[in-house]
C-alpha cells in the first residue's frame, strides 16, 4: 500500500462510501493541498453531535494538511434542501436564516480548527442575475433531477414538489464550483446533492470532486435520526447536566455507533450503564471541561439515583398577582415556546413538588407557586420566587 493509500485508507476509516472508487487516492498522489467542502444551510441555531460525526472528518482532514472550506448556506436556506424530506420545508425568513448561520457557523469552530478553515456563504456567488442563471440551469435536465429518490417517493405519494427543490441540487453544486472543491462531505442522505455537484463540475470545465458520506448518528430515542425538531438531539452548546443526562438516556444497542462516530473506538465490554456513563463524562469534558463533567455526573446520581432534587437550583420569577398560565412560566423559564410547554404538560412531563401535574392544568394560583420546585422532564429544575412587578 503506498502513502497516499494508506492516508486515503485513514482518512475514509468510518465514512459509509468515497466514491468514485480509488479518486481520493490518486487526488493524494498529487501531492497538493486538498479543499475539502462542507455545506450546511442555517435551518436551525444549532450544532447537535450528528452534525459532529462529518465536522469531525473535516478536523481529521485539516490535521492532515488540507484546506476545509465550510460554506454557509444562507442562500440555499431559503429553497429548502428535499434531502430526506416527505414535503417541502417551512422557508425561514431572511433575519432567521442570517441569526442561525452566525451561531452554528461560531459552534462548528468547537470541532474544526479556525485557522484553517475557510468561511464561506453561498449567496456570495448564487445571488446572480437572471441571465446567469438560466445559463446555470439549462445544462441540466428535469429528468435526471427527478432520479433522487426523495422526488421518486413524493411524486408516487402524489405529494407537491416545487419549482425551487428541483433547483436545489443545483445550487449546491454550484458551490463546488465557486471554491473549485476536490472533496465533498456529506450525511449518506446527501449523496445525491453530492454527486450532482459532479456533474455540475464537469459542465463548468472542473475536474470533478470526490465525494464521501457519513453515517446518520440516531437521536437519544435510538429510532429516528438526531433532530431538533424532533426532540432527540445533543446540543453541544447544552448545559453539562443536560448533555450528561440526554447522553445517559441513549439506547444500550446505540453505543456502538456513539462510540465509534464520535469518540472513534469500540464501545467498551462490561454493563452498557457503565459504557453510557464514560460517553456521557468524555463528551461532557469534551465541549464543556473535566470539573463541568464531574458535577454533571454528581447531579445526575442526585436526581436519577437517588432520586433527590439537585443540591443548585436556579431561580424562576413570576408575577404573584393572581392566576399564574404555566405555559407561559415554563417556556419562559426553560427557553422553551408555549406549545412546547403545554404538550409537557398535557403528556405529564411537568412536576411541581415532585407531584405531576395533571394534564389539564394550565393555570396555577399564585399563592401555591412562591418557593415550589417546578420540574421539566427529568433533568430540569426551576425554584419558583414570586415577584411583584414594579
Amino acid at each position: 500500500m503506498t502513502d497516499q493509500e494508506g492516508q486515503a485508507a485513514a482518512l475514509a476509516a468510518t465514512a459509509e462510501e468515497v466514491l468514485p472508487e480509488g479518486r481520493l487516492a490518486e487526488q493524494l498522489r498529487e501531492g497538493r493541498q486538498l479543499r475539502a467542502k462542507l455545506g450546511i444551510d442555517p435551518t436551525a441555531p444549532d450544532i447537535h453531535l450528528g452534525h459532529v460525526v462529518v465536522l469531525q472528518k473535516l478536523r481529521e482532514f485539516q490535521d492532515a494538511g488540507h484546506t476545509v472550506v465550510l460554506i454557509i448556506g444562507d442562500y440555499t436556506a431559503r429553497v429548502g434542501d428535499p434531502s430526506g424530506q416527505s414535503a417541502e420545508r417551512p422557508q425561514l425568513s431572511d433575519d432567521e436564516i442570517k441569526a442561525n448561520a452566525t451561531t452554528f457557523s461560531a459552534q462548528a469552530f468547537k470541532v474544526i480548527d479556525r485557522e484553517r478553515t475557510e468561511v464561506r456563504f453561498n449567496s456570495e456567488w448564487l445571488d446572480m442575475g437572471m441571465s446567469e442563471l438560466f445559463g446555470l440551469l439549462r445544462r441540466f435536465t428535469v429528468a435526471r433531477l427527478l432520479e433522487r429518490d426523495d422526488f421518486q417517493r413524493r411524486m408516487s405519494a402524489e405529494q407537491p414538489i416545487s419549482a425551487l427543490e428541483l433547483m436545489y441540487p443545483v445550487l449546491q453544486g454550484y458551490d463546488s464550483v465557486a471554491v473549485e472543491s476536490d472533496v465533498e462531505l456529506g450525511g449518506t442522505d446527501q449523496k445525491f446533492n453530492l454527486l450532482f455537484a459532479r456533474d455540475v463540475q464537469q459542465a463548468f470545465g472542473q475536474e470533478p470532486q470526490s465525494v464521501m458520506t457519513m453515517p446518520i448518528l440516531v437521536g437519544t430515542d435510538g429510532g429516528q435520526r438526531m433532530s431538533k425538531s424532533l426532540g432527540n438531539y445533543v446540543g453541544v452548546t447544552e448545559p453539562p447536566e443536560e448533555m450528561f443526562g440526554k447522553l445517559m438516556s441513549v439506547p444500550d444497542d446505540a453505543m456502538a455507533d456513539y462510540y465509534r462516530l464520535l469518540l472513534g473506538r469500540s464501545a467498551p465490554d462490561g454493563h452498557p450503564a457503565q459504557a453510557k456513563r464514560d460517553l456521557a463524562r468524555q463528551l461532557v469534558e469534551r465541549f464543556h471541561d473535566r470539573n463541568a463533567a464531574e458535577a454533571a455526573e454528581a447531579r445526575f446520581d442526585r436526581v436519577h439515583v437517588e432520586r433527590e432534587a439537585p443540591e443548585e437550583i436556579e431561580d424562576a420569577a413570576f408575577d404573584p398577582s393572581g392566576a399564574v398560565h404555566l405555559p407561559a412560566l415554563i417556556a419562559e423559564s426553560f427557553e422553551l415556546s408555549r406549545s412546547e410547554a403545554r404538550r409537557l404538560i398535557e403528556q405529564g412531563g411537568v412536576r411541581l413538588n415532585g407531584d405531576v401535574l395533571a394534564g389539564d392544568t394550565l393555570d396555577l394560583d399564585a399563592t401555591r407557586l412562591d418557593g415550589a420546585l417546578l420540574q421539566v422532564g427529568r433533568r430540569r429544575f426551576r425554584r419558583l420566587r414570586a415577584t411583584p412587578k414594579a
